[in-house]
C-alpha cells in the first residue's frame, strides 16, 4: 500500500508540474522584404525548387518568404517562453510556456506583431468551440512493428510485384531524377550501411536535418531505427538479395518525430521540414508517422475522431498547403485499425496508404477511413504485413505496419513520376487511384485497392496519345449551366466523367455528335477533371464550374 501511494503521489506531482506547461502556435501579422524576395526568389528558394514550381505553374508568393527573425528574437526574450519551431507558410511560431506567460505575449508592449494565439489544448482557446474528445486506447505508436529476422532470398519480390513497380524498373524507370524527402524518427547507420552504398556512391543521399535536436547531423540521433527501415524499402539495394522500389531516386532525410515523447511540437517540426523540402525542390515526401492521440502525458492535446476531417490538425493544414505548393505527399494511414486514420493522412490532398498482407488481403492493424474524412480513406494500399526491410545492422528482415506500405508505394510512385515528368501532383495521385484494384467499389479498409503502377503509366500515355491524334474540346470553360463537347468525326459515342479535386466521380454522361450537351448546374462551384473515353482512347481536361 505504501509503495502504491508513493507512486500515485509521484505521478500526481509530475502531472501537476507538467500541467503548468502549455504548447501553442503564435501567428504573426507580417513579414520582411516580401516584394523583393518574391521578385528575386533565388534568395529564398533553390533553383531546383523554382524550376519545379514554374513547370507546374505553382505561384511563388509571400508564404515562401521566411518568418521575421527579429520577431522570433523578441518572442525568445519574453518571460517564460521557449520557441520550439517556426513555419513560414503559416507565418507562425510554436512556443512553450505557462498559459499565463503565453497569454501575456498579447499585452507585452515590445511585442506588437501577433495576430492570434492557438493553444494545443483546445479548451484554452476561449474564442473557439471546444470539440468533444474521444477516448483512445493507449498504444506504443510502433507497437505493431516488431521486427523479426527472415533471410528468405529475394524477399522484396512480392511487395514490388504487388504494385507492378518491377515493370517500371524493366522500362528503366527507377526513380532517377526524382527527389524524395523522408520524414521520420531516426536514420541510424544510413551513412555507413552496405544497403545504402549504392545511393551514397551515386551522390543520391543529399543530406538532411534533425529538427527535434536542431542538429544538421541527422545520423547523430540514435534514438530510433524506424527511419532506417522505412528508407530501406525505397532506397535499399543488396546485390541479388534486395531492391527497393526507387533505388535510383535522390533522398533528403529529416527527423521530425521525437521517439521519446509524443507532443504537438512534432506537428510543427513536420511542417517546418516540409517547408524546407519544398524550398530544396523536393518532388515527393514520404511520412510514416501520424498524430491523433497524445495520451498519457498530454490528453488535452488529443484529437477526436471528428477532428480527422482534413482541415483541423495543424499538421493536416500544413499538408494541404504543401500540396498547393506542388509537393506530392504520401503518408501512412496508421496502425490503429478501427480507431481510424490519423493526421495528416486525413487530408484530401495526401495520398494515404493502408496495409495488406502478402496475398493482398486487409491487414487487421491498418487504420480504416470513415465519413469524417472529406475524401476516400485510405486512398490505396500496399504490402505492410511481413514487409521486407533492412535494419541498422544491415540485416534483411520483415516488419509490420503502414509505416512500410507507405514508402514501398512512394518509391514506386517516384518511378512513375520519372516516367511522367510533366504531370502535376494531382494528376499523379489520380492516376494511382484509378489504377486501384477496386477503383469502382472503394471501401474504408482498402480504399481504391492495390494500385497497378504500370497500368497507371499506360493510361497516362494513352491520354497523351489521344491528345496528339484527336481533336476534341469542351466549351464554354468555365461554365455555369451547360457545357458542349466537340466530338471527333471518327467517334460515334463518348463517355464523359466529371471528377472533383478529391478524385470522386460526381457526374457521368454518354454523348455523341448529335447529343453533345451536358447539364452541369447540379455541380458545386470549383475545379473538376473531365475524363473523356471512347472504346480505345481517353483524354482529360481541367474544367471550372462558376
Amino acid at each position: 500500500m505504501v509503495k502504491k501511494l508513493l507512486i500515485f503521489s509521484f505521478l500526481s506531482f509530475y502531472f501537476f508540474s507538467f500541467a503548468q506547461q502549455e504548447d501553442a502556435w503564435v501567428y504573426l501579422t507580417d513579414k520582411q522584404n516580401v516584394a523583393s524576395s518574391i521578385a528575386n526568389p533565388i534568395n529564398i528558394l533553390t533553383q531546383k525548387a523554382i524550376d519545379r514550381k514554374a513547370k507546374h505553374s505553382v505561384v511563388i508568393d509571400s508564404r515562401d518568404v521566411p518568418v521575421n527573425e527579429s520577431y522570433i528574437t523578441l518572442l525568445k526574450s519574453a518571460t517564460g517562453i521557449t520557441v520550439m519551431a517556426k513555419s513560414k507558410w503559416f507565418n507562425a511560431v510554436h512556443v512553450r510556456g505557462t498559459e499565463t506567460n503565453i497569454n501575456n505575449l498579447l499585452t507585452n508592449p515590445s511585442i506588437t506583431f501577433i495576430d492570434h494565439i492557438d493553444f494545443a489544448d483546445k479548451s484554452l482557446n476561449t474564442t473557439k468551440t471546444t470539440k468533444e474528445k474521444a477516448v483512445f486506447i493507449i498504444k506504443d505508436k510502433f507497437e505493431v512493428e516488431k521486427t523479426f529476422v527472415d533471410f528468405t532470398y529475394g524477399n522484396t519480390q512480392n511487395q514490388v510485384d504487388m504494385i507492378n513497380a518491377d515493370d517500371l524498373h524493366v522500362a528503366d524507370y527507377t526513380g532517377d531524377g526524382v527527389t524524395i524527402a523522408v520524414l521520420d524518427a531516426g536514420f541510424i547507420n544510413v551513412n555507413t550501411m552496405g544497403a545504402f552504398q549504392r545511393i551514397r556512391d551515386a551522390g543520391d543521399l543529399l543530406g538532411g536535418y534533425d529538427f527535434v535536436n536542431r542538429n544538421p547531423n541527422v545520423y547523430a540521433n540514435t534514438s530510433s531505427s524506424h527511419g532506417t527501415q522505412v528508407l530501406s524499402t525505397m532506397a535499399g539495394y543488396v546485390l541479388n538479395n534486395y531492391v527497393g522500389t526507387a533505388p535510383d531516386a535522390s533522398y533528403y532525410l529529416f527527423i521530425t518525430e521525437d521517439s521519446n515523447d509524443e507532443n504537438p511540437i512534432e506537428e510543427s517540426y513536420w511542417v517546418e521540414a516540409v517547408e524546407r523540402a519544398d524550398s530544396l525542390g523536393v518532388d515527393l515526401v514520404n511520412t510514416s508517422l501520424g498524430y491523433k492521440d497524445y495520451t498519457p502525458n498530454y490528453p488535452s492535446y488529443s484529437y477526436a475522431s471528428a477532428d480527422m476531417d482534413g482541415n483541423t490538425a495543424f499538421i493536416t493544414k500544413g499538408a494541404n498547403m504543401a500540396f498547393e505548393k506542388g509537393l506530392l505527399l504520401v503518408n501512412s494511414a496508421g496502425n490503429e485499425g478501427n480507431s481510424g486514420v490519423s493526421a495528416p493522412a486525413d487530408s484530401q490532398f495526401v495520398l494515404s496508404i493502408g496495409a495488406v498482407n502478402s496475398l493482398g488481403n486487409y491487414a487487421s492493424f491498418s487504420s480504416v477511413g470513415s465519413a469524417f474524412q472529406p475524401s476516400q480513406k485510405p486512398d490505396v494500399v500496399a504490402q505492410g504485413q511481413s514487409a521486407s526491410v533492412i535494419d541498422p545492422s544491415n540485416t534483411i528482415g520483415s516488419n509490420n505496419g503502414t509505416s512500410f506500405s507507405s514508402p514501398i508505394l512512394a518509391g514506386g510512385i517516384a518511378c512513375l513520376m520519372q516516367a511522367l515528368p510533366n504531370k502535376t501532383n494531382a494528376e499523379i495521385m489520380q492516376l494511382v487511384r484509378e489504377s486501384g484494384s477496386q477503383f469502382s467499389t472503394p471501401d474504408y479498409q482498402l480504399g481504391y485497392g492495390i494500385p497497378n503502377l504500370m497500368s497507371a503509366l499506360s493510361t497516362a500515355l494513352s491520354i497523351d496519345d489521344f491528345e496528339k491524334t484527336n481533336t476534341i474540346s469542351i466549351y464554354p470553360n468555365p461554365a455555369k449551366a451547360f457545357v458542349y463537347v466537340k466530338v471527333p468525326l471518327n467517334k460515334n459515342k463518348l463517355t464523359i466523367t466529371f471528377f472533383n479535386v478529391l478524385g470522386k466521380r460526381v457526374l457521368q454522361r454518354s454523348i455523341s455528335a448529335t447529343n453533345n450537351q451536358i447539364d452541369v448546374s447540379s455541380l458545386s462551384k470549383g475545379i473538376y477533371i473531365i475524363n473523356v473515353k471512347s472504346k480505345s482512347k481517353a483524354k482529360s481536361f481541367k474544367f471550372i464550374k462558376n
